[in-house]
C-alpha cells in the first residue's frame, strides 16, 4: 500500500485501467477480423514516425500518430486492390517504418536518443499528458462501439453480408483502422513498439476461453488486462525490471493459468 503514496505509481495504475479499455475494445475487433498480423505492421511503422520526430524536433508520439494513421489508411488501401496481397501490404509498410526510424533516428542532431523507452516502454514514466490522451481515446471507443456494436460485429464477422444489407463497411473498417493506430500509439510509453501487439491480443485471446460473445469478450479482456498490469507492475517493482515486459510476461502466465484450469474442469465435466 505504502506504493499509492508515489504520484507515478498512481499515474501508472490509472494508465493501466485505460489502457485496458482501449485495447479491450480495439482488441476484441482485431482478434475477431484476424488483423494481428495489420497491427503489428502498424506499431513497427510508428518507429518511422518516431525517428522523425527526434530528428526534427517535434513530439516523436505526435508524429508516430501521424506515421501509423497514414500507414493504417495505406494498408487498409492497398489491400483492396487486386494487384497486391494483404500481407504484402503490411510488410512494405512495417519495413518502410522500421527503416525510417533507423535513419531518422541516426541523423538526430545531438546526443543519441534512448530508443529503449519507445521500443519498450516504461509505464512508471507516463504524465498527465499521456493519461488525458487515454482517456479520451478510451471515452471516445466506448461511446462509438455503444453505438455501433451490432454493426461492428456483423463487419468483424462476415463483412459479405454485412456489405449485402448495406451497411457501410469500408467507412466503418477506414474507422476501425484509425482506432487501432491511435491505440497502439498511446499505449506505446507502457509497453512499448515490441510488446503492444500483445496488450492487444492476449486478454482477448484470455477472455475467449471462456465466452464466445464478443461483448462478454470485451468486457472481461478490460478485467484480464487491468490484472495483468497490475501484476506486472508489481513484478517491476519488487524484481527492479522493465515494467512493460512484466506487464505482457504476467498477461501471458494469465492466459496459460487459464487456460490449465480450462482444461481441468473440461475433463473433471467429461469423466
Amino acid at each position: 500500500m505504502d506504493l499509492l503514496q508515489y504520484t507515478f505509481f498512481q499515474h501508472a495504475l490509472l494508465g493501466s485501467l485505460l489502457a485496458s479499455i482501449v485495447c479491450g475494445i480495439v482488441g476484441t475487433y482485431i482478434v475477431c477480423r484476424r488483423l494481428v498480423f495489420i497491427s503489428g505492421g502498424l506499431t513497427h511503422a510508428s518507429f518511422g514516425g518516431i525517428g522523425l520526430g527526434l530528428y526534427t524536433g517535434i513530439s516523436p508520439l505526435l508524429s508516430a500518430t501521424v506515421f501509423a494513421v497514414l500507414s493504417a489508411f495505406g494498408v487498409e488501401w492497398l489491400s483492396k486492390r487486386t494487384d497486391m496481397r494483404e500481407d504484402s501490404a503490411i510488410a512494405v509498410f512495417w519495413a518502410l517504418g522500421m527503416a525510417l526510424g533507423v535513419i531518422f533516428s541516426y541523423l538526430s542532431p545531438g546526443f543519441a536518443p534512448d530508443l529503449s523507452a519507445y521500443l519498450f516502454g516504461n509505464i512508471l514514466t507516463i504524465d498527465v499528458s499521456d493519461l488525458l490522451l487515454l482517456a479520451a481515446l478510451a471515452v471516445v471507443l466506448a461511446v462509438f462501439f455503444f453505438l455501433q456494436v451490432n454493426t461492428i460485429v456483423c463487419i468483424a464477422f462476415d463483412r459479405e453480408f454485412a456489405r449485402s444489407q448495406g451497411l457501410p463497411v469500408r467507412t466503418l473498417e477506414y474507422v476501425m483502422m484509425l482506432f487501432i493506430a491511435l491505440a497502439i500509439v498511446s499505449c506505446l510509453r507502457i509497453v512499448g513498439i515490441v510488446l503492444v501487439i500483445s496488450l492487444l491480443t492476449i486478454p482477448q485471446m484470455t477472455a475467449n476461453l471462456f465466452t464466445a460473445s464478443f461483448k462478454r469478450i470485451i468486457l472481461l479482456s478490460i478485467v484480464v488486462g487491468c490484472v495483468g498490469c497490475l501484476g506486472g507492475l508489481l513484478l517491476s517493482f519488487y524484481w527492479n525490471i522493465p515494467s512493460g515486459a512484466s506487464i505482457i510476461f504476467v498477461s501471458i502466465l494469465i492466459y496459460f493459468a487459464c487456460k490449465a484450469v480450462k482444461a481441468v474442469v473440461q475433463r473433471r465435466s467429461a469423466c
